[in-house]
């Protein structure tokens, strides 16, 4: 089941007005379960899908008795973390994104956008007077407006053919939208097997250390361009204060063919240019640099990244994707990182695999990994607001000695630009 997100506008209009302007875009007008609003939105379905879908158009998951069913939860929202739950009935998590897990219960999941979980629903032992409803809203701690709603789908079980009485509908109850301490606490239930079918290789060694700082920021309006974000700038997301500025040519072309000069520069910093009190009070600068700078990485090398979060703008937590790889998540916690007290307590033995991962609200996050996969790889925040805010940096990873290890050269029929 994916939870999503539904504009009554063009979405590609929303981002560029807002860019154009400097502001936040304009936020969705529902929350979707399969791509169906479900019944706690007063709108006409001419809103939303025409005039061939009816007003009651909400997702149902029919169930029987004395059964366990696989749900994989995908977060397709643009935009927003969301918690979800069904009504009387726990989850088993088993895996996340595509990698089994420790299996544990909970009767709330939050996913962030990308990620993805399989999780067990056990059905109760007889038929139930009632139906139950899966309902899902965002976890949010930022300043900026959101999606202040609820979307439901429902879960019924198998009635007897004799039985038309409409039943009573039971809702879950959800933890408060900025409920940090329940997200974090949901984040560190989750472990690998780390069994021998399924080993956690997560790099005991580590031969390249990165400190990045995300968040949100400002930059120049463009000259006689007024603009409506902070003090008359633009928003501005950045990592390392470093706004990614899209390249006038592919990354991976330029990488391959050796032209990379004009294209992007090999400079990435490995931590902040202007280290500051990140997540704690001023003095610090709002004004980042835009700028298409990358890190190159060795064949093979192993590499342990440490994500901070800062409050320049207020602390948000920030889904990061690293495209190319699975990484370890060894550790994390609230405040600043200390490079000295906090590395003695990250996990090593069976730390989660994720590509997906969430830097906790006014805090920070450390993964691990071995970067044996050539090629451009893009990293960028999964807020799609923030993506185009420029929260995003890419990793160049070289080529082996091996023909295995090599990047390999483009399609014959690749269409040229």
């Amino acid at each position: 089941m994916d939870a999503g997100e539904w504009w009554n506008a063009d979405t590609e209009a929303v981002i560029s007005q807002a860019l154009q302007t400097g502001a936040g875009p304009n936020v969705s007008d529902a929350y979707t379960i399969n791509g169906l609003p479900g019944p706690l939105y007063n709108c006409s379905a001419n809103d939303f899908y025409g005039p061939f879908w009816s007003i009651a158009e909400t997702f149902k998951l029919k169930v029987k008795p004395r059964k366990t069913y696989m749900l994989r939860l995908i977060n397709a929202a643009l935009n927003d973390d969301l918690f979800f739950s069904i009504a009387n009935h726990s989850l088993t998590i088993v895996d996340a994104d595509g990698v089994y897990v420790k299996p544990f219960n909970a009767d709330v999941i939050l996913v962030t956008p990308g990620q993805t979980s399989n999780v067990l629903l056990k059905t109760m032992p007889s038929v139930p007077n009632s139906s139950f409803l899966m309902l899902a809203r965002p976890y949010t701690t930022g300043q900026g407006t959101f999606d202040n709603s609820t979307v439901a789908g429902v879960l019924e079980y198998d009635q007897p053919s004799k039985s038309n009485k409409t039943l009573p509908t039971i809702k879950p109850t959800l933890p408060q939208m900025n409920d940090t301490s329940y997200a974090a606490n949901f984040s560190r239930r989750f472990r690998s097997l780390a069994n021998a079918q399924f080993p956690a290789n997560v790099p005991q060694t580590v031969e390249k250390r990165f400190f990045f700082t995300v968040g949100l920021g400002s930059s120049p309006c463009p000259k006689n361009q007024p603009c409506q974000g902070p003090n008359g700038t633009k928003f501005a997301a950045s990592v390392n204060n470093i706004s990614f500025a899209l390249p006038p040519t592919a990354l991976l072309q330029a990488h391959f063919f050796g032209h990379s000069s004009g294209v992007y520069t090999s400079d990435f910093p490995s931590t902040p240019q202007m280290p500051f009190n990140y997540t704690g009070t001023p003095p610090y600068s709002t004004m980042v640099t835009n700028a298409t700078r990358v890190v190159v990485l060795l064949f093979n090398t192993s590499v342990e990244l440490v994500l901070q979060d800062t409050s320049i703008l207020g602390a948000e937590s920030h889904p990061l994707h690293l495209h190319g790889f699975n990484h370890f998540v060894v550790g994390q916690g609230f405040g600043n990182f200390d490079p000295i007290k906090d590395p003695s307590n990250f996990n090593l033995v069976d730390p989660v695999e994720r590509n997906t991962v969430s830097v906790p609200s006014g805090g920070w996050v450390a993964v691990r990994f071995l970067a044996d996969n050539p090629g451009v790889w893009f990293m960028h925040c999964h807020i799609d607001v923030h993506l185009s805010w420029g929260l995003r940096m890419a990793w160049v990873v070289m080529d082996g000695k091996l023909p295995n290890q090599k990047l390999p050269p483009p399609p014959s029929d690749r269409p040229k630009c």
